[in-house]
């Protein structure tokens, strides 16, 4: 059930428990990252009005949560117009377009990568600032905005009130914020269950990839891009917006959210270019060790310069793949190829943290 309350200044104990203790149920490994942005974010100075939180209380820990988050922006001073838990997270774009035609300009959502991006899809264009309280298993664009890990943390980055510009990802017109692929990450996503996420939390990316690697097979792709076609034989294809995709590997340590650029990497297949032919036997094993040694890297943004990896940057692409491919943008199927990528810039105003 969804539930709606209105804003309850001064309110220190929710559903029997103290706010010190709803806390300390959502403090998390808090990580320091400087932001993915050229532009340092600029403190807004406009009066614009109280905030709207909505938050999926689907993604993990989502209903505490709520709480906490309603709780912590109150404590703040942050006045609220309203305060959405939402248990059906289809329901999100609707809530949005009904909170967008009351006039709020203040949205701040509570979810993961995915509910994010679907409230980017709603708010980019509008003359609104989006404030991103990480609660899933990835968190890749709070990585990219430097918005560290913790409820607390996110909304003293709300409470600072500065902002910034990014770019959102268009795949044949539909936004994303931090990566689509084909290949390998999007065989993982599809195994990527609610339930697997819930009961697996943080190993649920590694379980998922472990599954995969024994069935996946290389495919042929043509890209073309701003100045060069390529044609390779590839295991994974992945188009990023933001610096991080799959719960903290890099798509490339140069990516920024404001760089007006889409940024490619393509992780060939030995077995394809030995003429190893299907992948089983030796084949097979080259393949896999190649993904491992290449993995190795992606926390660093080391596995660009992997011999395997091809990597470019670019406006627009065009990605063709024989056989047709499933795409999927920030964990989301978005269809099949052939599929056309191009970037919206400074698409959407967010809340990041002051510059240093």
């Amino acid at each position: 059930m969804d539930i709606t309350r209105p804003f309850s200044p001064g309110c220190d104990w929710l559903h029997g428990l103290p706010v010190s203790t709803l806390v300390s149920r959502h403090r998390k490994q808090r990580w320091h990252l400087e932001p993915a942005l050229n532009a340092p974010p600029r403190l807004r100075h406009l009066d614009e009005g109280p905030a709207v939180l909505v938050v999926n209380t689907r993604s993990r820990s989502g209903r505490e949560a709520f709480e906490t988050a309603r709780a912590m922006l109150a404590d703040r001073g942050i006045p609220l117009l309203v305060a959405h838990a939402l248990s059906r997270p289809k329901r999100l774009r609707q809530v949005l377009e009904e909170t967008l035609a009351a006039g709020a300009r203040r949205i701040l959502v509570g979810g993961g990568d995915g509910t994010i991006s679907c409230a980017a899809q709603v708010l980019m264009g509008r003359d609104v600032t989006l404030g991103v309280v990480p609660l899933g298993t990835g968190n890749d664009f709070a990585r990219s905005l430097g918005i560290p890990d913790t409820i607390e943390a996110a909304c003293d980055v709300i409470v600072g009130g500065y902002t910034a510009r990014v770019d959102v990802g268009l795949v044949n017109g539909r936004p994303f914020l931090n990566a689509a692929s084909l290949g390998l990450t999007t065989a993982i996503a599809k195994r990527l269950t609610q339930e697997l996420k819930q009961r697996a939390g943080k190993l649920a990316y590694p379980m998922a990839a472990a599954a995969e690697m024994r069935t996946l097979q290389p495919f042929h792709v043509r890209l073309q891009a701003d100045t060069q076609t390529l044609e390779l034989d590839a295991l994974q294809l992945v188009v990023g917006n933001g610096r991080y995709h799959g719960a903290g590997n890099m798509v490339s340590p140069e990516a920024t959210l404001d760089d007006r650029k889409l940024h490619v990497y393509a992780i060939t297949a030995p077995s394809a270019a030995e003429g190893s032919g299907e992948r089983t036997g030796l084949g097979h094993l080259q393949d896999v060790a190649t993904l491992a040694r290449v993995a190795l890297g992606m926390r660093s943004g080391g596995h660009l310069d992997h011999e395997a990896v091809v990597h470019l940057d670019t406006r627009r692409l065009t990605v063709e793949t024989d056989p047709p491919m499933e795409v999927n943008a920030d964990g989301e199927n978005v269809g099949m190829t052939p599929m056309r990528f191009e970037v919206a810039s400074a698409a959407l105003r967010v809340y990041a943290p002051a510059p240093q």
